[in-house]
């Protein structure tokens, strides 16, 4: 087994990851289900589609058979939505080294389980194979990689040597990559900012100002820590890169898929009509459901998520949530997550 790259995907994040491993010198092959895309990487160095402007280097090469892309391969990269997660791992697992390490880029929670992406891995790859699973995040949009400009990421790995060599196949003078031990810690907060940005985009779309968009961003980052104290993940996680860092760039950017599904239904537009225009995937609509329900089972009070909920699902007019947020009952700032935290370290 070399040092073969497989990564499974050709979406804007897949693609970016395979420009940067390639340059680095990493003989890579992408999967992609679609014929045309092959075509267009491999004999014009562009995926159009989902990256445009983004050169890839001749020896960055795609096919649309699995058993080809990850045969003897080293490290296989999940850029595949959440959703398909399950469905491709299940495809794949024939053909993949005992050896190799798994890296899953994808930000979300299974609808119908409640799964973290880590958990369906598990339960398709068995308990024992969780040793060789690592997941990728924070601010890192496909757009600003794709240009080699500065971006920081932290990789998650149950075993430390696994995300020290993840960290290890990712880095370079423009791409830096810490470590943490908080799996669950880093897939929940990848996951669960994408919600957060789904309502600063409503918010946007209701001509609100910087100081909604702060007050969502900051209460949003309180609920996501909440939950994820509960859950059982290091509450230090959510103020790093997977938590706070990634919650202010898919807030903010122009880049963000959440933030623009969210200003188009703050417009008006139903939900239905904003996915068909932004015709890409957005994790933060699944992930809401998904959020939705563990909230419910971890009992844990997620306002901003309920009232994003019922936008999404439900027919709740974004006015309406907005006003149901500012008259909820007066409460404490600091307390509730400082407790919790506090509750966590015994």
């Amino acid at each position: 087994m070399g040092n073969k790259i497989a990564i499974l995907g050709a979406g804007s994040w897949a693609t970016a990851l395979a420009a940067l491993l390639s340059k680095k010198g990493y003989p890579v092959m992408m999967w992609a289900r679609s014929q045309e895309q092959v075509t267009q990487i491999n004999n014009f160095q562009e995926n159009t589609r989902y990256l445009p402007g983004v050169f890839l280097p001749p020896q960055l090469m795609a096919s649309t058979n699995l058993e080809e892309v990850v045969s003897d391969c080293k490290t296989v990269i999940f850029g595949t939505p959440s959703h398909a997660f399950r469905k491709i791992l299940q495809e794949v697992l024939p053909y993949v080294h005992k050896e190799a390490v798994f890296v899953n880029t994808a930000k979300g929670i299974e609808e119908d389980s409640l799964y973290r992406m880590s958990e369906v891995f598990m339960q398709e790859a068995g308990t024992q194979s969780l040793s060789r699973y690592a997941a990728i995040s924070g601010p890192s949009h496909a757009e600003e990689v794709g240009q080699n400009l500065p971006t920081t990421v932290v990789v998650a790995a149950k075993e430390k040597i696994v995300a020290e060599q993840v960290q290890d196949i990712f880095m370079t003078d423009m791409f830096r990559v810490y470590t943490n031990p908080d799996l669950l810690g880093v897939e929940l907060g990848g996951a669960l900012k994408n919600i957060i940005a789904l309502g600063t985009g409503i918010s946007d779309g209701l001509g609100f100002g910087d100081n909604t968009k702060a007050a969502l961003m900051t209460r949003g980052l309180a609920e996501i820590t909440r939950l994820g104290i509960a859950m059982g993940a290091n509450p230090l996680t959510f103020a790093g890169l997977a938590g706070v860092g990634d919650l202010i760039v898919t807030c903010t950017s122009v880049h963000s898929r959440n933030r623009r599904a969210g200003i188009e239904i703050g417009r008006g537009k139903s939900l239905q009509e904003t996915l068909s225009g932004i015709n890409m995937v957005v994790e933060g609509v699944r992930t809401t459901a998904g959020a939705h329900g563990l909230a419910q089972r971890y009992d844990v009070k997620m306002p901003i998520t309920e009232l994003t909920y019922e936008v999404l699902f439900k027919g709740l007019a974004p006015l309406t949530a907005v006003n149901k947020l500012m008259t909820r009952l007066k409460t404490h700032e600091v307390e509730e997550v400082a407790l919790a935290a506090v509750n966590w370290t015994k």
